[in-house]
């Protein structure tokens, strides 16, 4: 990815998946992951989700009160896990699917997912695969100015096993929400998950696959 480094310190348009686009300076370059600043704030875009990146010809965005909450260290090269294990206790929005991001914070890092307390959806699974993007809240701000006794920054006590997969066979016989719940029949009572695929059964008794690379995250409702 050296081209993409070219432009590091320079204005670009980026699009990334779901044909959204971003005007920002690119800040920095990792082998998985870049990171953004739009003016506002710091996004990290994990690589996988970029589809092209150019030079912006948008009015010049003001830095000089450029933000000092950043994930990273500026000594260490940027990677996506990295990134992820940096951002571990610290509030943060992140987009993964639907019309709307969520809000709150990175409790532990597995294999092919990572687990998220949402003071909304509570403890979700989502894959790694998956997220689009996130965005380091202020120090002075929480999700929903919610307290502490509220938002707790502690590690799940739930029992966690190596990948997406494995972790939501835990919960077959119980119901489950698939990607926020932003379609009817992604939320159902999970049956049974063999050879990745997701046996559901929705609201009406419909018995529904799904191919479990395609569904982003989970929760208990």
């Amino acid at each position: 990815m050296n081209g993409i480094s070219t432009f590091i310190g320079k204005q670009v348009d980026i699009e990334i998946t779901g044909k959204t686009v971003f005007v920002g300076i690119l800040i920095d370059v990792g082998l998985d992951i870049i990171v953004l600043f739009d003016g506002l704030q710091y996004l990290y875009i994990p690589l996988l989700h970029l589809h092209n990146i150019k030079l912006s010809s948008e009015d010049p965005i003001e830095t000089s009160q450029r933000s000092k909450q950043t994930i990273t260290d500026d000594t260490e090269k940027i990677a996506y896990r990295k990134v992820l294990n940096n951002a571990k206790g610290m509030f943060v929005e992140i987009y993964v699917t639907g019309n709307k991001s969520i809000h709150g914070y990175i409790t532990n890092i597995l294999t092919d997912y990572f687990v998220f307390y949402s003071p909304v959806y509570k403890t979700m699974f989502i894959s790694l695969h998956h997220l689009k993007w996130m965005i380091p809240y202020s120090s002075s701000l929480t999700p929903y100015t919610l307290g502490n006794d509220v938002l707790p920054v502690q590690p799940s006590t739930i029992p966690l096993l190596r990948t997406f997969e494995e972790q939501l066979k835990k919960y077959q016989g119980k119901l489950v929400v698939f990607d926020s719940g932003e379609h009817p029949n992604k939320i159902g009572l999970l049956k049974d998950i063999r050879n990745n695929i997701v046996e559901l059964i929705t609201a009406n008794g419909e018995t529904m696959f799904w191919k479990l690379t395609h569904l982003k995250s989970a929760h208990l409702p």
